[in-house]
């Protein structure tokens, strides 16, 4: 194998391996606005429902504080770290540990949301948004 063998072989495998990460950008891109686009229906409906939003806290990556922040919206998990808030905007209700957190509250940043919640996590447990999103709008109220 020549010198100009190794090369092609090396820029070969570089617009391989580029074009994959294209596919997979364009894949979760994909994804993500098809689950931003179920967010914001949940949003409308929860309002339409007259679902009444809560005042939302988050919890300290440690799990050992939760702090109070300026977000209004709807649990959609039962852990209490998923939510939407009335904008249709979704949110993973941890942050960092904080004295600031704790004394003027947290102020967490919208997350694109995933097509399927808890994908690749420890424990296994992983559901479909939709799926998600449909208990929590049936549960209505008494969500807790």
């Amino acid at each position: 194998m020549g010198a100009d063998d190794g090369l092609e072989w090396r820029e070969r495998q570089r617009r391989a391996v580029r074009a994959h990460a294209e596919a997979d950008a364009r894949q979760r891109a994909t994804e993500q606005a098809e689950a931003a686009e179920l967010v914001a229906r949940f949003a409308a409906e929860a309002t339409r429902r007259g679902l009444r939003p809560d005042r939302l806290t988050v919890t300290s990556y440690d799990g050992r504080a939760r702090y109070r922040t300026r977000l209004t919206g709807w649990y959609v998990d039962r852990a209490r770290s998923r939510a939407v808030d009335g904008e249709g905007r979704f949110y993973l209700l941890t942050v960092p540990p904080s004295l600031r957190s704790w004394v003027f509250g947290a102020d967490p940043e919208p997350s694109p949301p995933p097509l399927v919640v808890g994908r690749g996590g420890r424990d296994g447990e992983s559901i479909l948004l939709r799926d998600l999103l449909t208990r929590r709008l049936a549960a209505g109220d008494d969500w807790g």
